[in-house]
């Protein structure tokens, strides 16, 4: 009797426990800024969400030998040592609804503009499997940017994940703001994940895409650079859990990540604080997987659906071979990248086609894309590896079809150059470079 008693009280205790969300209780022992590390909750797993004092919320973030550590993404600043901390035994997710797009949101689902209420609202895991390998399919299919440079030069495929480099200012949010606009017509989804900007900074992006109908068909996911670090952190997981949702539902998503550099400089900054062993630049030795796994969500999906993902990187002084964007260099299909000399000179956008690359390239394109483009980068190349040279000398003394060559080089130069949210359509710029290369 004795015994089934006291099953039975475990078992009421257990249910109690369930229903409440309460898996184990533990202790708050140190504090540093919005990293907590917590003794008790032995059994506590990776990203669990955890409640903190009267009002804190986070998730586990790391796992010690007798304490976890938590990142707090709510009410950091009410946190004491010996705050009781409880483990819920759910996955830490963000909330989200579809009646959001159009709106400027945060992780948390709440509209960051304009107050809205959202009713059908979801929790959806910001950590997930990557689509497994046999549910993924070739990118075949364009995703057109409406930019000559990149349809006809670099091309961009649904699925692919092209990267942005280039300085500040030199042009790089643009690139993606067109992208997006450009896809007003074709029921492509955009989501512009934004990574520690400034309120004016997304208010800017919001209104340019208001006043182009593109919000019709966007979601900005924004992390203001006043917000907590661990939810900077996990916006463009956020804003990629986002997009699975849709492309599961076999839609073609198209998500902008702004930038990637300062959420590697983030990660940096929490992995100190949590106690990880710096590596290179003082990153810590899991930078490399932690932007993978993220970029890795980029896929053309067998229903049909695709996220695209273009993640911009900012450079200083035009170094590309820096840690971060090797890093990201390796692990996308391709990468555009801005030169601040060309942008100085008013070539617009400023894409620098000597190192640009596309490894899609003709896959993405149609046959007749695939055969011109391969001919203007050719008469391009050749043209910008001579010019300084001969554009020194004296045109007269040149020989014909020196001059011929040059002067095809400067009107594709020309052609290239594109005002922002002028976009092109396939037939226009076979009609444009086609002319040129008949000159």
């Amino acid at each position: 009797m004795g015994r089934y008693m006291e099953d039975l009280i475990t078992r009421k205790i257990q249910e109690i426990q369930q229903e409440n969300n309460v898996y184990q209780v533990g202790r708050v022992t140190s504090v540093k800024e919005y990293i907590v590390e917590i003794s008790g909750l032995d059994e506590a797993a990776f990203m669990e969400r955890v409640k903190i004092g009267s009002s804190a919320v986070g998730y586990i973030s790391a796992i010690r030998r007798n304490s976890v550590v938590a990142a707090v993404t709510e009410g950091a600043e009410t946190i004491l040592v010996g705050d009781e901390a409880v483990a819920t035994g759910e996955q830490f997710g963000a909330l989200y609804s579809p009646d959001s797009i159009g709106h400027v949101i945060d992780m948390f689902g709440r509209d960051r503009m304009a107050d809205a209420v959202f009713e059908r609202v979801m929790q959806i895991p910001v950590e997930r499997p990557t689509i497994p390998i046999m549910d993924r399919r070739a990118v075949v299919r364009p995703m057109e940017t409406g930019i000559a440079g990149i349809d006809l030069i670099y091309p961009i495929g649904r699925g692919q994940r092209q990267l942005i480099l280039g300085d500040k200012k030199t042009g790089k949010t643009q690139i993606c703001l067109d992208a997006i606009v450009n896809q007003n017509d074709n029921d492509t989804l955009c989501i512009y994940a934004a990574i520690g900007k400034t309120k004016k900074d997304v208010r800017d992006v919001y209104h340019q895409l208001y006043r182009r109908s593109a919000m019709e068909h966007t979601v900005i996911v924004a992390a203001f650079n006043d917000d907590p670090a661990p939810v900077l952190y996990l916006t463009p997981y956020v804003a990629l859990s986002i997009a699975e949702e849709y492309m599961l539902q076999g839609v073609d998503v198209l998500v902008v990540i702004d930038d990637l550099k300062r959420h590697a400089n983030i990660h940096r900054e929490m992995s100190l604080l949590t106690g990880k062993a710096p590596s290179r630049e003082a990153y810590p030795a899991d930078i490399f997987y932690t932007h993978s796994r993220l970029l890795e969500k980029g896929c053309q999906h067998k229903n049909g659906g695709s996220i695209t993902i273009l993640p911009i990187v900012e450079t200083k002084g035009g170094d590309i071979t820096a840690y971060i964007p090797t890093n990201i260099i390796s692990i996308t299909d391709g990468q555009i990248i801005l030169s601040e000399k060309s942008f100085q000179k008013g070539q617009k956008p400023a894409i620098n086609y000597g190192l640009s690359v596309s490894r899609l390239s003709g896959a993405v394109q149609t046959e007749a894309m695939k055969k011109l483009g391969a001919k203007v980068r050719r008469e391009l190349l050749s043209y910008l590896e001579t010019k300084e040279v001969y554009e020194l000398a004296n045109e007269d003394e040149m020989s014909p079809e020196m001059q011929t060559r040059l002067r095809r080089g400067r009107r594709i130069s020309e052609g290239l150059n594109q005002y922002k949210y002028s976009p092109l359509t396939e037939g226009q710029i076979l009609d444009r470079f086609t002319e040129i290369l008949s000159q």
